[in-house]
This record gives structure tokens, sequence and C-alpha cells, in this order.
């Protein structure tokens, strides 16, 4: 560890800031909690939060502010998650991430704070990567409710309509927001490269793909899938997959989350050092060394939504998922990372393996449902 770092932290109760904070704290850095412990997901403050915790919503200008007095980096995960039930969702959307990351990054500014870390997501790519045996690289249109509601879930080629192959998706390639909760996201960038122009501070923003294990929320619309389908198990129901199983996402346990963005409050750290206006030991100048660099945060192992779906059920005895057909407007089909430039850049490798990360997951705990719905932290 380069340094001892002060280290602000919002969202510091939730599912995957609650392990960030852990982290950070092991490796020597001295944090402070920001979680609003909104009645809609926390019935008062969690047992697994220890150390500083401000209580206050990431939109209150005067409680941003006095929550990084005497700061020197953030870990922004606070944010409003899932893809969202219906309309109601959008303002809800815009307000808690959108303006939220637009007080703290105006605040970070006034406080002279040049270091950022924040939570993107896989989903600001929309669909993944796919290629077209005549056509090469191409990018599906949205699929129609009509293909989808007649079993025909494989997105096809936008020029000749013939099947696709799926490959990994990297950083570089056009971002395409399909739902309210992926166009959040990309603000959130947008806006965290601005605040680095505007400033000279680094921000690395970290592409979250599936994230599951300890401390998932239970019980929700908002709750990712493996958190669903485990509440069905631990209830004697069989999970219910949507479309037909064959999805592929990858799955990446919160522990190496957490580690991942352990690596990355160093790399800001190294580009704030560096951006004097020489070169960097990568090869960037000191002016790009100070902006915006995104990875994407995955195992690098894919697998289908129906493969995670049975082997959680296996530490359950014998209960068998039960494939729909449903489908949900927003839902993509298959998105596979390339783990590459996070290796490269960051030092970064998931360590926890798909069977054994979701065999602690089938018995590891959640956290309970609140009174009101929602999942903001």
């Amino acid at each position: 560890l380069a340094k001892v770092m002060r280290v602000l932290v919002t969202g510091a109760a939730g599912f995957i800031g609650s392990h960030i904070a852990e982290t950070m704290r092991a490796a020597g850095h001295d944090v402070r909690g920001l979680d609003s412990l909104t009645p809609a997901v926390h019935n008062g403050r969690p047992d697994y939060v220890t150390g500083e915790l401000v209580v206050a919503d990431v939109r209150d200008p005067a409680a941003v502010n006095e929550a990084l007095a005497g700061m020197d980096a953030v870990c922004h995960q606070a944010a409003m998650v899932g893809l969202g039930v219906d309309l109601s969702d959008l303002p809800a959307y815009a307000d808690v991430n959108v303006t939220g990351t637009a007080v703290l990054l105006e605040a970070m500014g006034r406080h002279g704070i040049p270091r950022l870390v924040f939570a993107s997501s896989m989903v600001a790519y929309g669909e993944g990567a796919y290629d077209c045996a005549t056509h090469g690289r191409v990018r599906p249109s949205p699929r129609h409710p009509a293909d989808l509601a007649a079993g025909r879930f494989e997105p096809r080629c936008p020029s000749c309509a013939q099947p696709l192959t799926t490959t990994t998706v990297g950083e570089e390639v056009p971002l395409d927001p399909r739902n309210a909760y992926a166009a959040s996201k990309v603000a959130q960038e947008h806006l965290s490269a601005s605040w680095a122009r505007l400033t000279g501070g680094a921000a690395v923003g970290l592409r979250y793909h599936n994230v599951y294990g300890p401390r998932m929320p239970r019980d929700t619309p908002y709750s990712g899938v493996a958190a669903i389908f485990r509440s069905c198990l631990e209830n004697g129901v069989p999970p219910r997959v949507f479309e037909d199983g064959g999805q592929r996402r990858d799955f990446v346990h919160v522990r190496d989350v957490a580690q991942a963005n352990l690596l990355a409050l160093e790399a800001v750290d190294r580009a704030v050092t560096d951006s004097d206006g020489h070169t960097d030991p990568d090869g960037h100048t000191g002016a790009e060394a100070g902006g915006l660099r995104c990875y994407n945060v995955a195992s690098g192992e894919p697998h289908t939504v129906g493969e995670m779906a049975s082997t959680l059920a296996a530490g359950f005895g014998d209960i068998e998922p039960v494939v729909t057909g449903e489908f949900r407007l927003g839902d993509v089909r298959h998105i596979v990372a390339s783990p590459d430039r996070a290796a490269r850049d960051l030092g970064f490798r998931a360590q926890i393996r798909f069977a054994e990360g979701i065999a602690e997951f089938a018995h590891a705990p959640l956290r309970e449902p609140a009174t009101l719905t929602g999942a903001r932290s």
C-alpha cells in the first residue's frame, strides 16, 4: 500500500458498499461511511456496519459537504439499483443516481478532493458483443416484444436477420443504455468525466457485472436475480427462470468487487501523483492520467442464468428451477465481459470461482427486507 488515505464510501451500509468499506479498512485506510439508511431499504443500521457512519442522503448538499471534510478520496456506491419496475421509477433513478452524483462531485471540487472511484454497471452496454458470419461485428437492435412473446429470444443481425455468435465486450464499445437504471449509470460516467476535466482529478468507473454474495437484499422487486432465486429456494418454491434460461452473464462475487475498488483507489492515487504533465508508466500523459477510465469488473467466466439457478438449487436438495418463457422488456440477452483491461491496468483478477461462490451464497446471510419496498443503498 503506497499510503493511507481517508476515504468516504457512499452507500456504505449497502450490499456492495459495506464490503468495500471493510476491505479498505483492512488495507489500512481510514474509512468514513455515508448512507441514508432510508426506510425503503434498511430497518435501522445493519449489524454488519462498523466504524464511522454519517446517516444522510447523498442528494443533501449540506450533509455531503460535512461528510467530505478531511477526506482524500471518495468511493461512490450510493444508488437506486435494479432495472426499475415501471415508468413511475424514472424520476427516482434520475434524482438519486444523477442528481446525487452531481451534488457529490460539486462538493468534491470545492473541497479539492482529486480521487474518485465509482460504481458503474455493465447495463451501460445494452446488449453485449455479437458477430455475424456475413457482416462481422454488429450491434443488434432491442429485441421486439412480438419476438419475445413467441419465444424468439436470440438477437439477430440488423442487416441480414441471421443468427449471431456472442463474444466478449470491451470497455471501448459505444454505450447503449436500454432502461432507466442504465441511462442513470451512463450519466454518472459523463458527470465524472466532466468533474475530472474541470478539476484535474482522477476518476475510475467500475462497470460491475452480475454481483452476488452475502448481504444481498432479500425479497424486493429490485433485488438481483441470485437473491430472488435464493429466496424462492428457502421458501421451498422452484426459482422461475425467465426466457429459456440461456441468457449468458458474468457472475462476480462481492468480495472480488470490493478488491477491485481497493485496486482502483490505488490507481487514482497514482494518476493524481503522475498528473504533473510527465508520462506515467503506462504511457499516458499526465492530463490523460487525471481523467476518467472505466473498467469491467467481472470474473471472466460466463454462465447462463439457467446454470446459476441449477447450481444454487443444488444447495437446497431436490428443488429444480422452472423455465417459464416469461420476459421483461429492457433485459438484454447476452452480455459477457472482457476482464483484460482491469487485469492489465489495475492488477484485478477475480479470485472466487463460480461453483465455490454460489455454494457459499446458497447459505450466506442476506439483508432482511425493510418495511417498505425499494433499493437505495
